[in-house]
């Protein structure tokens, strides 16, 4: 993300934190300018949160990423910044790479799409909204919308630098959300720990019957991550909020779950991961959009734990899991750092796992290995 625009024209500088330790970030706003290109990666938050930035930059802005990029939708975000006035060239893909000619402002105001697919359709329009001339009203018309505590998180984050908007939670319409256009006020901002990058470390607790703790864990927030505390409990661990963290503990024993995770899809892995490793059948329902993912989840998570002699079946919107005992051999990651998490957790209660591409979590913890071994006192 920082990449991306510093390759825009944003000036970014790093250093550690005021109170001299941790890492800081400095964004100064700087004019946004083309050409330029961006290279998403295979990142969400940037190939969809960036475009409408793009449309606000004077000049062409390029957006390309890997291989897997282009085959993950982008036609909400394309087909609303058309509606809102932008230009961009994407040949009739709606998907990766495109163009965006950014003309310096755009129009805005009122526009409807399908985010069935992904919530961070919703949050990129929302995000840049306060620059749109008119505003932006987001109007989302499809059947289901995953992940809605990220539109919270959005919506919060807005108000925190002095946006006006209007949700559903606050009286307004259903499915639409409201951004009055207006300045953006500089401020520090203290960033959470990511709570979903905890999971590997708590489920390690669970299926070992150890104790971990998290430090700096938040005593209020609008993160998924959070209800990892409700569901591991259920599934068998117990967890208390202390001055050092929070800290989990596993009971020696790990129970099957139903559960509807359609707010928190990218915690499923973790789970079907430790619900391979229970006592009772486990149903993972509402994340039908997880096939749209860095991979398709639900089919990589279903090949790689039957592969180790599970039973893993695919359902409509999810997974059912019945625990058989596992064996050994090579988890492939398919570039995704939440299959190798996954792996590394299964890995923990059976013999012989290796864990194909470790490094792909490097996308959002560069040092797991190392936090990973560190955990286990090797």
């Amino acid at each position: 993300m920082a990449g991306a625009l510093r390759a825009m024209g944003v000036e970014i500088e790093e250093g550690v934190g005021p109170d001299g330790t941790g890492e800081a970030w400095r964004v100064l706003p700087t004019g946004l300018r083309g050409p330029a290109t961006v290279d998403v990666g295979n990142a969400g938050t940037v190939m969809r949160f960036l475009p409408p930035v793009a449309a606000l930059a004077d000049g062409p802005i390029r957006f390309d990423g890997d291989p897997r990029s282009y085959e993950r939708p982008l036609t909400g975000v394309i087909d609303a910044l058309r509606q809102l006035g932008a230009r961009i060239d994407d040949d009739g893909r709606g998907a990766l790479p495109l163009t965006v000619h950014g003309s310096g402002a755009l129009d805005g105001g009122p526009v409807a799409i399908d985010a069935s697919s992904s919530s961070q359709f919703v949050s990129a329009l929302l995000l840049s909204g306060p620059r749109f001339n008119q505003g932006v009203e987001v109007r989302h018309t499809g059947a289901t919308l995953p992940s809605m505590p990220h539109i919270r998180m959005t919506v919060d984050m807005l108000r925190a630098v002095g946006a006006q908007v209007d949700t559903p939670e606050s009286g307004g319409e259903p499915n639409v959300w409201r951004v009055t256009p207006g300045a953006l006020l500089g401020r520090d901002l203290v960033i959470e720990p990511d709570l979903s990058n905890a999971q590997p470390f708590l489920a390690a607790a669970l299926v070992t019957g150890g104790k971990v703790v998290v430090p700096d864990w938040p005593a209020r927030t609008t993160q998924p991550g959070d209800r990892l505390r409700e569901i591991f409990t259920e599934m068998g661990g117990t967890c208390e909020l202390t001055e050092y963290g929070l800290v989990f503990t596993g009971s020696g024993s790990v129970h099957g779950i139903d559960v509807d995770l359609s707010e928190v899809g990218e915690l499923t892995p973790g789970i079907a991961a430790v619900a391979a490793l229970a006592d009772s059948p486990s149903t993972l329902r509402g994340v039908a959009h997880l096939r749209l993912h860095e991979t398709d989840r639900l089919a990589a998570l279903t090949k790689e734990i039957n592969e180790f002699g599970g039973d893993v079946t695919e359902t409509a919107d999810g997974l059912h899991i019945r625990p058989r005992r596992l064996h050994g051999g090579v988890f492939h990651t398919y570039d995704d750092h939440r299959m190798a998490t996954a792996g590394a957790i299964i890995g923990l209660a059976v013999e012989g796992v290796q864990i194909e591409n470790v490094a792909t979590t490097a996308k959002t913890l560069p040092d797991f290995p190392d936090l990973w071994t560190g955990m286990l006192g090797a």
